[in-house]
């Protein structure tokens, strides 16, 4: 497999946090009992992740990286030349994506990859970085875990697990609150202070006990939506401890293995350290696909059940707080024009949308650079696009891919 070695542009907020691979350090692990009392190595090399996002203006590489395992002998999704869609549909929504700095665009229409593209020096097997295209991901983990009998249900109180937040404010954070970003936790923004708790939580090589110690409670759980890179990250550290297993293994023994998926990287917060699961794994192109026919599937593939019946629909039950938000996944309608990330209130601009989908049910894993995966299950399809924002003056529209596909369908 080979990795992307281009840089991602990472800025702390909603964009999600994103750049390159860089070799592992040798620096050996060391235990901590708490944030506090993490070893003098882990602020070093926090510093240096600081200094080096001030220089590059946000950006940053990804500098220790361990393996996600898979399949061991990963199953090629079939291909067929033959498509409901339009040929002509096909090479607009080619074109659209060629022109919008992709690096792959696949199609898969009633039970096989139609349309399969890549671009720039991107191929079958270079590793694409997930940015949040993640957060759906560790939806995905959660299911699994539920089906395997390691966490009961998604009302189950999230201190089952973290310990440390019983008796707090915490405590009533239930997994569900997580998975629908409505935990409470201090909402995202555009801020760069080495001080401030977004820093700390995504750069912090000790970043999971930074999150559980010292992230801010903000509002009370379950009373308003707030998106934030911390709170997708507390599925890695939920998962760990339901199950005993790093969350980068669990993925890839438990879902990826049994769907026929390759594994894949992830970036390590320090050596031997902890992987994230609201962003910076390495997938190739098929694997992202494979994760969204599971859904598509209803949580099925070849006829054995992965995920619970029934949590597919749930994923795709809108938040109380955000109509446009379920259990990690983007939900189409109603429509929005711009749509963000941070919520319906949000004075920061949003992804634009030029129509409404043409097919309702249309529900998405979205990310930072628009990358963007379409589930619609009325019509058999996903639309996957990867890659960075546009260079040009033509901003993204997050609903041409999808629409010219669908208007392309006989």
């Amino acid at each position: 497999m080979k990795s992307g070695s281009a840089k991602f542009a990472l800025m702390v907020g909603p964009a999600a946090l994103l750049s390159g691979c860089a070799a592992a350090s040798t620096q050996s692990e060391v235990a901590s009992a708490s944030w506090h009392d993490r070893p003098a190595f882990a602020e070093v090399l926090y510093q240096k992740r600081v200094t080096q996002l001030a220089e590059s203006r946000g950006r940053i590489d990804y500098d220790i990286i361990g393996p996600v395992p898979g399949s061991e002998k990963p199953v090629a999704l079939p291909r067929s030349k033959k498509s409901r869609i339009d040929e002509n549909a096909l090479g607009e929504a080619r074109d659209y994506a060629a022109k919008m700095n992709s690096s792959s665009l696949l199609v898969w229409d009633d039970g096989a990859i139609v349309a399969e593209d890549y671009f720039d020096t991107n191929q079958t097997d270079t590793l694409l970085p997930s940015k949040s295209l993640s957060k759906p991901i560790a939806s995905i983990a959660v299911g699994r875990a539920i089906a395997l009998g390691y966490i009961t249900d998604l009302d189950q109180s999230v201190a089952d697990f973290i310990l440390e937040w019983r008796g707090t404010d915490k405590a009533s954070i239930t997994i569900r609150d997580v998975l629908l970003m409505q935990t409470g936790l201090l909402e995202q923004s555009f801020e760069l202070d080495p001080m401030g708790p977004l820093m700390r939580a995504y750069i912090d090589p000790y970043h999971e006990q930074y999150i559980i110690e010292q992230y801010p409670l903000t509002d009370a759980p379950a009373t308003r939506y707030s998106y934030s890179n911390a709170t997708g990250d507390l599925v890695a550290i939920i998962i760990e401890r339901a199950t005993g297993k790093p969350y980068e293994n669990f993925l890839g023994e438990e879902i990826l293995a049994p769907i026929g998926a390759a594994g894949g990287e992830a970036w390590l917060n320090r050596p031997s350290g902890k992987a994230h699961s609201g962003c910076c794994m390495f997938f190739m192109a098929e694997t992202y696909l494979k994760l969204a026919r599971l859904l598509l599937d209803q949580g099925a593939v070849d006829g054995e059940q992965i995920l619970p019946a029934g949590f597919v629909q749930q994923m795709r039950q809108p938040s109380k707080f955000n109509q446009h938000y379920g259990l990690g996944v983007w939900l189409g309608y109603p429509y929005s024009e711009d749509r963000g990330f941070l919520g319906p209130d949000s004075p920061i601009p949003g992804i634009f949308h030029s129509q409404p989908y043409l097919a309702e049910d249309v529900y998405l894993f979205d990310g930072s650079g628009s990358q963007v995966i379409y589930i619609v299950p009325s019509a058999n399809i996903i639309v996957m696009r990867t890659g960075n924002n546009p260079t040009g003056e033509e901003k993204w529209d997050n609903s041409f891919l999808i629409n010219t596909i669908l208007s392309g369908m006989e």
